[in-house]
């Protein structure tokens, strides 16, 4: 394990600071860092998803960022495959691959790989409930049957937990249900990890800064942002870009679902439950150190635990 080259995890819930951190580290170690988001890799989708800025990204370069046009999926499996190879390139110039983000999803499978059935994601299964609210339960069958016939025939069109089971784990996963329980389970992942989680533990202060955070999007053009991806032919709600926190509360106030003041109400509230579950995440996943950012960016803790446990 010891002769293993390095890598370095940086988790946490959105508005943590990650990315302040991540440039400080960067600008003090030997390291290049890797978007772990899902919602960062498609290009256009800047001020929602709290993307580095351009001054940012020249200071640091993030790899697996503006890679996806937002019609295309993009999967779990899709992310452990351009993650390695990123990796394996950054570890031949001789350097350590900082990977960051809050896809906790992403950070799992990479490491422990995809033969676990991932956890039910709320998103996820409430946008395929909207779905089969206008479609009916045997459309979503029928979609099933196109990606998944194995288990399609397993599952009868009205059966809405399985189909909406089995939709979700293709939808996370990008691999077919029947796929991953053949999957093997010797999965190895060629790297010492070190594992850090940085989050205030406040969460009163967690919550400001959430809101604080999107009402700033607002102001620098996160609506404006969303019109624009409104415009390309073919992009719904329905798809995986879409399932960004604050896209679709401001989609359907540019329908008028909502007026202004219930979608800041809704994503603000949505952002909150998706910082709780990505810390459930963090609480599950052994071995990791954390960092409170409560009251200022912890660097200095951070270097020093990095410098004992990985010898940087």
């Amino acid at each position: 394990m010891s002769e293993l080259p390095s890598a370095i995890f940086l988790m946490g819930p959105t508005a943590a600071g990650k990315t302040a951190l991540a440039l400080a580290l960067h600008d003090t170690l030997p390291v290049e860092i890797i978007s772990v988001d899902s919602s960062q890799v498609y290009r256009g989708m800047d001020i929602g998803t709290a993307k580095p800025t351009r001054d940012e990204l020249t200071r640091a370069p993030h790899r697996l960022i503006d890679i996806r046009d937002p019609r295309e999926a993009y999967s779990a499996a899709d992310f452990c495959a351009d993650a390695l190879v990123e990796m394996q390139d950054i570890t031949r110039t001789g350097k350590i691959p900082l990977l960051v983000g809050g896809t906790m999803f992403y950070f799992r499978a990479l490491e422990f790989g995809l033969s676990d059935l991932p956890s039910a994601d709320p998103d996820v299964r409430a946008r395929l409930g909207d779905e089969a609210a206008t479609h009916g339960w045997p459309a979503l069958h029928r979609r099933l049957r196109e990606i998944d016939p194995v288990s399609a025939t397993r599952i009868h069109p009205n059966d809405a937990q399985r189909i909406q089971r089995a939709l979700e784990i293709h939808e996370l996963t990008g691999q077919p249900l029947s796929a991953l329980g053949a999957e093997k389970r010797g999965h190895s992942f060629p790297y010492r990890v070190t594992r850090i989680a940085l989050w205030p533990q406040d969460r009163t202060l967690l919550h400001g800064r959430i809101a604080s955070r999107f009402l700033a999007m607002l102001e620098r053009g996160f609506v404006d942002e969303v019109e624009q991806l409104t415009r390309l032919d073919g992009l719904s709600l329905t798809m995986p870009s879409m399932r960004a926190v604050g896209y679709r509360q401001i989609w359907e106030y540019l329908i008028k679902k909502v007026n202004y003041s219930e979608m800041t109400e809704q994503a603000i509230a949505a952002t909150r439950q998706f910082a709780k579950r990505q810390i459930t995440w963090l609480r599950s996943y052994q071995g990791v150190h954390a960092l409170d950012s409560a009251d200022t960016l912890p660097e200095k803790e951070c270097l020093e635990y990095l410098r004992q446990t990985a010898g940087l």
